[in-house]
């Protein structure tokens, strides 16, 4: 399965998504803002609201959780540092499942939860090599494979700039924009996929 097409672009632009949400979320962090316009101060103790104003208040501690994710979702996105962008990504989304079951965030549980299992099947798909953290010994593909291909790196690097270009820039025109672009380089980036899948087909 995982020398077949689908799966590796599946798994490619799943590991975009990721890593998309992560940088995106990341840029308030950074700059040092909080999620909401107003403080959560004046909120119940136990609030989840009060909670996330803490950590604002820490400051540094505020901004080193978004570097964590920055740095994650970046790695991710580069592919070819994907192994170790979910190592990284595993314990900041399994802190932040917790966290939205622990106060009353509605439903956001399922979306944290679903972003979780995702991060399972990405380590899933990479445990031939990541067994090695449980001292078991990796095991590597000689197979020319789609996913390797250095075309998913370039992609990935635009995309981590344009996911922050579309975080600070305010206007929706503009945020209009930048969604087509993330569009076209994605139909772009699958069809060259296809192709260069087609040409490993025909050399093996």
């Amino acid at each position: 399965m995982k020398n077949k097409t689908l799966p590796q672009i599946f798994i490619i632009y799943l590991r975009y998504l990721l890593g998309f949400a992560f940088v995106y979320a990341s840029i308030v962090k950074i700059q040092g803002l909080r999620f909401t316009s107003e403080s959560g101060a004046l909120n119940p103790i136990n609030s989840a609201w009060h909670f996330f104003e803490t950590m604002y208040q820490s400051g540094i501690y505020w901004k080193f959780l978004g570097y964590g994710q920055l740095i994650a979702g970046f790695l991710l996105m580069t592919q070819r540092y994907a192994k170790l962008g979910v190592i990284l990504f595993l314990p900041i989304i399994l802190n932040i499942f917790v966290i939205t079951i622990s106060y009353d965030f509605k439903g956001t549980p399922i979306i944290t939860g679903l972003i979780l299992v995702t991060t399972f099947i990405l380590i899933a798909w990479d445990w031939n090599t990541l067994k090695i953290l449980i001292n078991k010994t990796p095991t590597f593909s000689t197979k020319p494979r789609l996913e390797n291909d250095f075309i998913w790196s370039i992609i990935g690097v635009i995309f981590f700039f344009l996911t922050i270009i579309s975080k600070l820039i305010i206007s929706k025109n503009s945020f209009i924009l930048i969604f087509l672009s993330f569009l076209t380089i994605s139909l772009l980036g699958m069809i060259i996929g296809y192709r260069k899948q087609k040409k490993i087909t025909n050399k093996s």
